[in-house]
């Protein structure tokens, strides 16, 4: 019989142990956790710390789960299952909203469109499943930059050029409005990416409560805003859509 690799099975128990708990730990917790000296465990700590596995918080030097870890398990999500899941609640979002809807996810530092419904008139419209939008400026990225640890570092990292007068490019700022966002449950752009257009868009999580994909409604300016703010009830059928979707995907308090 072949021989199990001790410093895999080491590092696997070391993962299991971020896993859960506290899940920030100090080396020495790590160490007497799994009962391996300090200088071995923060070898394997360094390892998995350099292929994104795990993180070190640079004030308190505790661990946790790495971002690349956590993009990993989420793989197990195809995407094919996220558009049957959100079939019949998009469906319901354009009629209920009288705006296209949009289902993306995050891929090569971008959003990829994977499903999309036309706006229910009889205007003319162009099918954009297969289409990329950037994370940086459009609700769906932003809702994706917002909520999954790996769209944030490719938002930082990419370049966040200027489409209009209103996007924006300063990190800075950026971070701020990731962080209102978060706060409020939903993201918005206007005007940001196409000069006379706006969206919102709300995230979709699994039974993890892992951030998978980001739904959302996009628009002309005249038709979601009234009064120069985004309708509320459109911001509603959005979360309301998405927490639908997130349900349809085993997900828990939506």
């Amino acid at each position: 019989m072949a021989r199990n690799i001790q410093s895999l099975e080491r590092a696997a128990a070391m993962l299991r142990l971020l896993a859960g708990g506290e899940r920030r730990l100090g080396l020495s917790d790590i160490a007497s956790s799994l009962g391996l000296a300090k200088g071995t465990a923060h070898g394997i700590l360094r390892t998995l710390q350099h292929v994104g596995f795990v993180e070190q918080d640079e004030v308190s030097g505790r661990y946790q789960l790495g971002a690349e870890l956590l993009r990993l398990g989420t793989t197990y999500l195809d995407v094919h299952e996220l558009r049957a899941r959100a079939l019949v609640w998009t469906d319901d979002l354009a009629r209920s909203s009288g705006e296209s809807v949009y289902l993306g996810v995050l891929h090569q530092q971008g959003v990829l469109i994977v499903h999309h419904v036309f706006r229910p008139d009889d205007s003319r419209q162009v099918l954009e499943v297969g289409a990329m939008q950037p994370l940086h400026s459009t609700a769906l990225g932003k809702v994706l930059a917002a909520y999954d640890p790996v769209a944030h570092s490719e938002a930082l990292e990419a370049d966040r050029s200027a489409f209009t007068e209103r996007t924006v490019c300063d990190p800075d700022a950026f971070e701020r409005i990731l962080d209102v966002t978060r706060a409020r449950g939903y993201a918005v752009d206007v005007e940001e990416t196409w000069e006379g257009v706006a969206s919102i868009a709300a995230p979709v999580h699994d039974r993890r409560r892992m951030p998978v994909g980001a739904v959302g409604v996009m628009g002309a300016v005249e038709r979601l805003q009234r009064d120069g703010e985004l309708r509320p009830e459109l911001i509603a059928a959005v979360r309301d859509c998405a927490r639908s979707v997130s349900r349809d995907l085993g997900a828990r308090r939506f």
